[in-house]
């Protein structure tokens, strides 16, 4: 019998594929499909394109005024939130020192130390004290008035820096921000506007630091009457544009992000690649907020270098802290741009997205214990792992949408957690394996005997 006459024995079966080697398979499968079909190549201009970068452009161009006019809407028309933004700038040190020292000047404006020790030491000599005496304790009236005047000044440091103050504070505030926000809105009955600008009324104030004084032991303090000292608020040479200003971000506050919103959408939807817009999108939002950010550090410059320098300190801290919930409003958008950009990229189809999820699914089902992926878990999970997938991103969206104040920390937080649930999912929709006996009897089976 020759060689080619001898009956061929069939091959032993080769056992079915672990785990790891049918991971390692699917991926190649998908390399290889991706380098033979490759990118469609493009046909000529398509217009959807165009429209989707201008609708995706204008909404980043957008988001900073919708910023501010939300901003303005939520802080500058309720006096709550208002006074919650204001109320802080009473303890800053800049704004005491300033609020201490017109004070103290309001005090000495009608009580004169100096001539009250004159008079006084001229009194004396009126009633028969030797000249000699007099002349010495004359030699000492610039002392206590320096001394009454550093006395007068610590005690309202202390009171302004109290508790008792900042109630006050809180409540001339909101009177405040009422008459701004009547003048602001074109609507000036019982609105005394002197020069074209507001002020601060410290009335409440004088009235507080007298009570304080006089319990002390300074008397004099009575000599002061009824009176109702300003600080300026506003310039008369911005008041017309700034209700003008008001008028128009109170109206769009509403509608403007919305229209955001919707920009963003829809470019995203016409787009080519709508993962790469995707990307585009969240980049642009990060930009606008940067922007943002940097046009308020201008506006804070500027508005430093119009006041005096003794007052640019308590300039600077109060547009600080009145400004600082647009500032958490701006970086949490621009953390949400970055998150946005960054979730496009790893569900893209480049090299490195394609890598990245690749090599985190082969972790996540190199896993053991658990759920066995054979069992009534893992078969659901399996057959339901896109619905899922997509239920746990409407879910954080949601959770984001419903936050009263959404920050940055808080929408990490959120994203972090969503990476977590669907790291859970393709852990529970790993692909099943053969059972352990059948495959150790594919091995052990001999194998059958030649065909005759």
């Amino acid at each position: 019998m020759t060689q080619l006459d001898r009956p061929v024995a069939p091959s032993r079966p080769d056992p079915p594929l672990t785990v790891d080697e049918r991971a390692e398979l699917d991926r190649l499968r998908r390399e290889v499909q991706a380098l033979h079909v490759g990118p469609r190549p493009r046909t000529g201009f398509r217009w959807r394109s165009l429209v989707a970068v201008v609708l995706i452009v204008l909404g980043c161009v957008l988001a900073p005024v919708a910023g501010l006019a939300v901003w303005t809407n939520n802080q500058l028309s309720d006096t709550d939130r208002f006074v919650r933004s204001v109320g802080p700038l009473v303890d800053d040190p800049d704004v005491q020192s300033a609020l201490t020292g017109r004070l103290t000047e309001t005090v000495f404006t009608y009580v004169d130390v100096q001539t009250l020790a004159d008079d006084a030491v001229d009194a004396l000599e009126g009633v028969g004290v030797p000249p000699l005496l007099v002349d010495r304790l004359g030699t000492f009236t610039p002392t206590i008035t320096s001394a009454v005047e550093n006395f007068v000044r610590e005690r309202i440091a202390q009171l302004v820096a109290g508790p008792a103050f900042e109630a006050v504070w809180d409540r001339a505030i909101a009177t405040a921000h009422d008459r701004l926000d009547a003048v602001l809105s074109g609507d000036s009955d019982g609105v005394v506007v002197q020069d074209g600008a507001v002020y601060l009324q410290l009335g409440p104030f004088v009235d507080l630091v007298k009570e304080r004084l006089s319990d002390a032991g300074l008397t004099a303090v009575s000599l002061i009457p009824d009176v109702n000292p300003t600080v300026e608020l506003a310039q008369a040479d911005t008041l017309v544009r700034a209700q003008t200003a008001y008028d128009t971000l109170n109206t769009v506050a509403g509608v403007l992000p919305w229209v955001v919103l919707l920009l963003f959408v829809a470019g995203i939807y016409l787009a080519r690649n709508r993962l790469r817009a995707l990307v585009g999108t969240g980049l642009g939002l990060a930009l606008s907020m940067v922007v943002l950010a940097a046009g308020l550090l201008v506006a804070r410059s500027l508005l430093v270098d119009a006041v005096p320098a003794a007052a640019a300190p308590a300039a600077g801290s109060g547009f600080d802290i009145v400004v600082t919930y647009l500032r958490y409003g701006l970086r949490a958008l621009l953390v949400l741009g970055l998150v946005l950009a960054l979730a496009g990229f790893l569900a893209g189809r480049s090299e490195t997205a394609v890598g990245i999820r690749s090599w985190t699914k082969e972790r996540l089902h190199s896993i053991r214990g658990g759920p066995s992926p054979d069992g009534r878990v893992g078969t659901w999970a399996r057959r339901h792992v896109r619905g899922l997938r997509i239920a746990a991103v409407a879910l954080a969206v949601l959770v984001f949408v419903f936050l009263t104040e959404p920050t940055g920390a808080a929408i990490l937080v959120i994203a972090a957690l969503l990476l977590v649930v669907l790291a859970v999912i393709e852990f529970l929709a790993r692909p099943a394996t053969a059972p352990a006996d059948r495959v150790e009897a594919s091995r052990e089976a001999p194998p059958p005997g030649p065909a005759r």
